[in-house]
C-alpha cells in the first residue's frame, strides 16, 4: 500500500530526514553525542515560542504536559477560567477539576472566539481565579483565540495566562514574553512535524514563582527537575529520555530555521488562504462562520446537504489522502484539513484537486 499524505491536523507527515534522524542506532542519554542533540533543542526552541526563557522537554504528549502544569502551578481549591470555546478548552478544564480545582467553564460557545472583553468582566467578578487557561488553535473548530489580548486582561488582574499552543505552536506567529504569557504548551507531532510522545513547555517568571507555592504533588512532572537537568553543562532530562524522539526533534528544528521561520508562518498562512478559497469554489462552506479569527494550520469544513463526511473522506482516502473527521458536534456534517508542518502548497493543491474529483461525482447532491 502507498503511503498516504496525512493532511490531517496531527499526526502530521515525518519528513525523511527527520526519520533518518531518528532511525540512527541508539546512543545512551547520558553521553555528550546525546547532550549535544539534546542542547540543539533546547537552542532551537525559544524563537519559536518568542521567548528567551529556558524550554522545558517533557517525555510526554501535548495533554500529559497540560496535565503537568496543573500539578506544577495550582493547589488544591485553587480557581481557573477555562475559555471552553472547543473540545480541547474544555478539555484543559476537565484536567483542573481532576485535581481538586474549581474550573469555571467561560466562553462556552463553540462557534465564537474567546472575547477578551468577556474574561476581563468574568474575571472582575471572580478575584479569586489564579489563571486563564485556553487554546490557542483548537483543531475541534479551528478557531484561533486572540492570546495577546487575554493575556494583557489577565495581566491587569494579576492572572496566569496559560496557553495550549499543540496545534498551533511552529505554525503561528507565537510571543510569550511580548505578550505577557505564562505558560505554553505544545508537542512533537503536529507544527514539529516528528512522531508523537514528546511534549515541550515555557514558563514566565511569574509562573515560576506560583510554583514554588503550589502544594499539589508532582514527580515524574516536576518542572523544577527538569529545569534542574536542562541547565547542566551537558544537559540532561529526569529519568530515560526518548532518545529517538529527541534526535528528530533537533533535526525538524534545524530544517524550520533553515527554511527561515518567518517563511514556514508564511507558508502556513499561504496554505490556510488556499484551502479555504479552495472550498468556498467547490461549494463547501467553513465551520463555525461566526468566527473572527481562524487558525492557518488546519481548515474545518462543513459540507453541502446530502454529503456525508464519511463517503467524502472514505474516497479520498481512496486516492491516498486522509483527512480529519469533524469533532463534537460536527461529526456529522463535515470534516477537517490539516496543513501544518512539513505540508506544502503542493500537498494542498493535490487534496483540491482530489477533493474536486470526489464532490464532482455527486452533481445532484452538490448543485
Amino acid at each position: 500500500m502507498s503511503e498516504l499524505l496525512l493532511m490531517t491536523p496531527g499526526p502530521t507527515r515525518v519528513p525523511e530526514r527527520v526519520l533518518r534522524a531518528g532511525g540512527r542506532p541508539m546512543i545512551h542519554h547520558r553521553t555528550p553525542e546525546f547532550a549535544k542533540e539534546l542542547a540543539t533543542v533546547l537552542e532551537l526552541l525559544p524563537p519559536i515560542f518568542g521567548t528567551t526563557q529556558p524550554i522545558l522537554p517533557v517525555h510526554t504528549t501535548g495533554r500529559g504536559a497540560l496535565e503537568a502544569t496543573i500539578c506544577n502551578l495550582f493547589s488544591a481549591g485553587d480557581e481557573i477560567a477555562g475559555c471552553c470555546n472547543g473540545k480541547f478548552g474544555e478539555m484543559w478544564a476537565g484536567l483542573a477539576e481532576s485535581y481538586g480545582l474549581v474550573a469555571h467553564r467561560i466562553e462556552t460557545d463553540w462557534e465564537r472566539s474567546v472575547n477578551p472583553g468577556a474574561v476581563d468582566a468574568f474575571l472582575a467578578e471572580h478575584p479569586r481565579v489564579r489563571a486563564v487557561a485556553m487554546t490557542y488553535a483548537d483543531s475541534s473548530t479551528g478557531v484561533a483565540n486572540d492570546v495577546a489580548a487575554v493575556a494583557r486582561v489577565a495581566n491587569e488582574r494579576g492572572v496566569l495566562t496559560m496557553v495550549d499552543g499543540v496545534s498551533s505552536i511552529g505554525g503561528m506567529p507565537f510571543e510569550l514574553d511580548a505578550w505577557g504569557v505564562d505558560v505554553a504548551v505544545t508537542a512533537s507531532q503536529k507544527c514539529l512535524m516528528s512522531s508523537p510522545g514528546m511534549a515541550f513547555v515555557a514558563m514566565s517568571e511569574r509562573a515560576w514563582r506560583a510554583s514554588k507555592t503550589a502544594r499539589l504533588p508532582r514527580n515524574y512532572w516536576s518542572f523544577s527537575a527538569i529545569q534542574s537537568e536542562i541547565s547542566k553543562a551537558k544537559p540532561e532530562t529526569p529519568g530515560t529520555t526518548p532518545v529517538h524522539l529527541t534526535l528528530q526533534v533537533a533535526e525538524a528544528l534545524r530544517m524550520i530555521h533553515e527554511e527561515g521561520f518567518a517563511n514556514v508562518l508564511t507558508r502556513h498562512r499561504e496554505m490556510a488562504e488556499r484551502t479555504r478559497a479552495g472550498a468556498g469554489d467547490l461549494g463547501m462552506s467553513l465551520q463555525c462562520p461566526a468566527l473572527t479569527h481562524r487558525a492557518p494550520t488546519l481548515t474545518a469544513i462543513s459540507l453541502p446537504a446530502g454529503v456525508t463526511p464519511a463517503e467524502v473522506r472514505g474516497a479520498l482516502k481512496a486516492r491516498g489522502i486522509l483527512t480529519a473527521a469533524g469533532l463534537g458536534p460536527y461529526q456529522a456534517t463535515g470534516f477537517r484539513i490539516g496543513h501544518m508542518g512539513d505540508i506544502r502548497m503542493s500537498d494542498v493543491e493535490r487534496t483540491h484537486g482530489a477533493l474536486a474529483d470526489v464532490l464532482s461525482a455527486q452533481p445532484a447532491r452538490v448543485a
